[in-house]
């Protein structure tokens, strides 16, 4: 199943940063693009990072903020969210093949926006990446040169071990040094080291994945506990994840009435739930499970959201209460996490960045079943990128996110 929310990826093109003129910001690159292919064109800059202040955030009242990969589902997502933000202003969008397309060529909904897609962008002090696998691996070293805070929605950044990429994703990433220092954007386990980016010198978020979010938003309190001694998560998905681009697989006619399992060799995002459920523990070694983590995707007919239903063997005996203790422990105060009294449905949390997640004992088998929902192309993609974004440069976690979920 491809990477959601990509869409389009942009042909290699400049990114205009201070100090640039009209001209050379509007030069394209002829270089062919693919994966782990993409440059930008040498640029100047007056200053190493964004002027706001001792701190993101501070000086200014408006961020400008750039998206690549504009003409995807998540690109279209960053917009919509990020055209209400009350501290942001869009600056520019680029997607590739465009020059100042009218966005509702690619977005018709957000027609009233009245964006353009370019062949490059203007002066920015923040970039989203909304690119394929591989895409941004590349393209994030130049950016960070130039000071601009990174957030990148492919899975370029989101894993520490340089080794990984080779193993889940077939190519050997040209930045390794640069993994040390990314976040792994998923806020309710990382928000202290989200927040010490507001002044770090490099600032990249690796903004996780549809699947290991609503996972792993099942998984932490377990996972912090030290209490995954074995887990396999069974999770469903709607077709928007598989992004824009055409494929048999994914026409009404292949998906309605049906549902189809994948990635039963091993689905590239076992990488992620391995490398947080790790993480997440008190000592090293306290959740074993996390080396034999079990993943079975599935493709269902709906358009968008996604529900994890994870069979946790605990590593020691757990009562009702005390799991019930865990999870509300775990989630005080968390503004977009619920902890449930029942099973919720995917359909509740639709449009928002929202996320609903029930723990139950089964006291015959002794494991722990959690079910947890998101929406995938927000939670799961461009509003955790906003809420990311949001810690970065000090902003109100929840700004620009407040909407409600949508119904029917």
């Amino acid at each position: 199943m491809a990477n959601y929310g990509t869409g389009q990826a942009p042909r290699p093109t400049g990114v205009c940063h201070r100090g640039r003129s009209s001209t050379a910001c509007g030069a394209s690159n002829s270089t062919s693009w693919g994966v782990a292919m993409y440059r930008l064109a040498a640029m100047t800059t007056t200053s190493s990072r964004p002027d706001l202040g001792t701190s993101r955030g501070s000086g200014r009242d408006t961020i400008r903020v750039g998206i690549i990969g504009a003409a995807g589902y998540v690109g279209g997502e960053l917009i919509r969210i990020l055209e209400r933000h009350p501290n942001v202003r869009i600056a520019g969008l680029q997607g590739r093949d465009r020059d100042h397309q009218p966005i509702a060529q690619a977005h018709p909904h957000l027609a009233a926006t009245g964006h353009h897609i370019e062949a490059s962008l203007p002066e920015v002090d923040g970039v989203f990446l909304a690119l394929p696998h591989g895409a941004s691996a590349a393209l994030v070293p130049e950016l960070v040169e130039q000071g601009l805070v990174v957030v990148d929605l492919g899975a370029d950044y989101r894993l520490s071990d340089p080794a990984d990429y080779q193993r889940w994703y077939g190519f050997e990433h040209p930045a390794p040094e640069l993994l040390a220092r990314a976040i792994y954007g998923l806020p309710e386990q990382h928000r202290g080291r989200l927040l010490a980016l507001r002044d770090a010198e490099v600032a990249i978020v690796g903004s996780p994945g549809c699947y290991p979010t609503a996972s792993l938003l099942g998984l932490y309190p377990l996972a912090r506990a030290g209490l995954i001694g074995d887990v396999v998560v069974d999770a469903k998905s709607g077709v928007s994840g598989a992004g824009r681009a055409p494929k048999p697989e994914f026409m009404y006619s292949e998906v309605n009435e049906s549902i189809r399992a994948y990635g039963l060799a091993g689905h590239r995002h076992v990488s992620e739930l391995m490398q947080e459920i790790r993480d997440a523990g008190p000592h090293a070694g306290a959740n074993p499970g996390a080396a034999t983590v079990g993943f079975l995707p599935h493709l269902v007919p709906m358009q968008r959201g996604i529900l994890a239903a994870s069979h946790v063997r605990a590593t020691r005996e757990i009562g009702v209460a005390e799991l019930q203790e865990l999870y509300r422990e775990a989630y005080a105060g968390e503004p977009f996490v619920t902890v449930m009294d029942r099973p919720p449905a995917s359909s509740e949390v639709r449009g928002s960045n929202f996320a609903r997640v029930h723990a139950h004992l089964d006291e015959r088998t002794g494991r722990i079943v959690v079910v947890s929902v998101i929406d995938n192309l927000i939670k799961g993609a461009a509003g955790q990128a906003v809420q990311a974004f949001n810690l970065v440069f000090g902003l109100p976690e929840t700004a620009g996110l407040e909407q409600l979920p949508m119904a029917p």
